[in-house]
């Protein structure tokens, strides 16, 4: 091991005002600061160590209680033997400069500089990806998962000879659990930025469970400020390092290995959920689901945490009642789909160009995807398809989810919607209509959510929509839900709300809807075709609805 020597370098005073010298006796500053670091595994081949980022730090002084070392990375740490051991883990060779204060009476302190230079190799970029986003300026905000049996959870730290120390052995909590609802208003934000990835929760506040409560004298399983935890607020940097903890090197969780990657929250973060830990194995990761193991320091306890990118109410949806894979090929099932036929009244009821048709060559189920193609029929019209499952199938709240694909060409209309199944006795707009994804044809980087319904206050057409901007609609398959409960209609892709409404009872959205899927061509939101369409698609993976 290679040890590097700096002393005394750049010493600054700073002194703590009072009142009187007599309250804290002598304010005599830390003198004689001697620094120094130890790059692990630097070597006169591999000067800037093992690619591991560890340093250890030594420091002495005259009239030092205690030592505090700012890492240079967005770490700050103190130590009060003089001794300690960072992990240094941005990827690659790069330069930090560390401050070492020694902290005196009044917390006077004098400091020196460190400069070093520390390679890096740990590096799990699938990792960042699925929890920030992939590009600068990306966010990802997580949630408990709190509509899900063991979100919270407690198992052994190293004990267990059938692998306790794994999983949650010793308790889980139920969904929703009364006792824990301050929790569920907390967020999680992940953002990269060009120097990597910070995290800040929303909440002012973290639960406490009864395992650490009377090492903070306090009164157990409840929600807590930054009186009682300081380091909750703030941005914290987000650091990965390899996994070193038993749970996470032999044990299993769901009869799965862990990832072996872990997080640290700098400066005292955490996730919610205090028990004076910052550094949480990642068991699982995907993009939409997190579960993480914290260490509860000086015991035997181990937490367990499931966060989620969709944020759960009572009312959410696991049970799926009906769906269309799209697995066979040829024509749609019969047994789930029936169509609209012609041009309509007056195109639709909005001056649509399009002929509705079940021709192969406008509607297939194709190498596991349904097309819905809109073609120019070589006379100066169009023809398409319109899918739908009136008296076929019909629901009344849930969540619907659909992966799907939209055309790219100027003019064409694609749309996933719904409309009441007394539409065929009342009529439009008293049957309600919610339309989870429309895309104007010449917009195509946005996407559009809207409902439309009959206010009996005024005898009028009521309407609520909302567009938004959203990319690449065209070029990749993207998942679209939408949440109905009695009390909201929320649409979202990807996990990220676009439009949430407040449902009443006043509202026609209380009742059994039916399913459409149609491409349309021009019209009020199609508007002008491209002079040289051809034909275009909607693609869709599957559908499947959840109650």
């Amino acid at each position: 091991m290679k040890t590097l020597n700096l002393l005394t370098l750049l010493v600054a005073f700073v002194f703590i005002s009072c009142k009187d010298k007599h309250e804290f006796g002598d304010l005599t500053p830390p003198s004689n600061v001697n620094a120094s670091f130890s790059i692990v595994g630097a070597d006169n081949t591999h000067p800037h160590g093992d690619g591991t980022g560890l340093v250890n730090f030594i420091v002495t002084a005259q009239n030092a209680i205690s030592y505090r070392v700012d890492f240079g990375d967005g770490k700050t740490e103190m130590a009060p033997s003089g001794k300690i051991q960072h992990r240094y883990t941005k990827v690659g060779t790069n330069k930090f400069t560390a401050v070492v204060s020694a902290v005196g009476a009044g917390g006077s302190m004098s400091s020196v500089s460190l400069e070093l230079e520390v390679y890096s190799s740990f590096s799990d970029a699938e990792a960042e990806n699925m929890l920030a986003g992939k590009n600068v300026g990306d966010t990802k905000t997580w949630y408990w998962a709190a509509n899900v049996a063991g979100y919270a959870g407690l198992g052994p730290q190293e004990s267990g000879d059938n692998g306790e120390y794994g999983y949650p052995a010793w308790w889980q909590a139920t969904p929703f659990d009364a006792t824990r609802t301050c929790m569920f208003e907390n967020s999680f934000i992940f953002t990269r930025t060009a120097n990597g990835i910070t995290y800040q929760q929303t909440a002012n506040h973290v639960f406490v469970p009864g395992a650490y409560a009377s090492v903070l004298g306090v009164v157990k399983d409840q929600c807590y400020g930054t009186d009682i935890v300081p380091t909750l607020a703030g941005v914290k940097q987000v650091s990965f390092v390899p996994s070193t903890s038993k749970a996470a090197t032999q044990g299993k969780y769901d009869n799965k290995a862990y990832r072996g990657t872990a997080i640290e929250l700098s400066n005292g973060g955490m996730l919610g959920w205090w028990v004076g830990a910052s550094t949480y194995d990642i068991i699982s990761l995907t993009d939409t689901q997190l579960v993480v193991r914290v260490m509860q320091p000086n015991s035997q306890f181990a937490w367990y945490h499931i966060f989620t990118t969709t944020k759960p109410s009572e009312n959410s949806f696991t049970n799926l009642v009906w769906s269309d894979e799209f697995n066979k090929a040829g024509t749609p099932d019969a047994t789930k789909w029936t169509y609209d036929l012609g041009k309509g009244s007056n195109g639709w009821g909005n001056n649509e160009l399009q002929t509705y048709t079940k021709d192969p060559e406008n509607v297939k189920v194709e190498n596991g995807v349904l097309k819905i193609t809109a073609k120019a029929d070589g006379s100066g019209g169009y023809t398409s398809a319109r899918l739908k499952t009136e008296g076929l199938y019909g629901f009344k709240y849930g969540k619907v989810e659909i992966k799907a694909k939209l055309p790219a060409a100027k003019g064409t209309w694609p749309a996933m919607w719904f409309l009441g199944n007394n539409f065929a006795t009342d009529g439009w707009p008293k049957c309600g209509e919610i339309d989870m994804l429309e895309q104007k044809g010449n917009k195509k980087t946005h996407i559009l959510g809207a409902c439309h319904w009959y206010n009996t206050d005024n005898n009028h057409q009521g309407d609520y929509d909302k567009e938004t901007e959203f990319a690449n609609t065209s070029a990749d398959f993207h998942i679209y839900t939408m949440t109905w409960t009695e009390k909201k209609i929320i649409f979202a892709v990807d996990n990220k709300n676009y439009f949430e409404m407040d449902n009443n009872a006043k509202l026609p959205f209380n009742q059994k809807f039916f399913l459409i899927l149609n491409v349309a061509m021009g019209g009020t939101l199609g508007g002008q075709v491209a002079n040289n369409f051809t034909e275009d698609s909607l693609e869709i993976d599957y559908v499947r609805i959840y109650q």
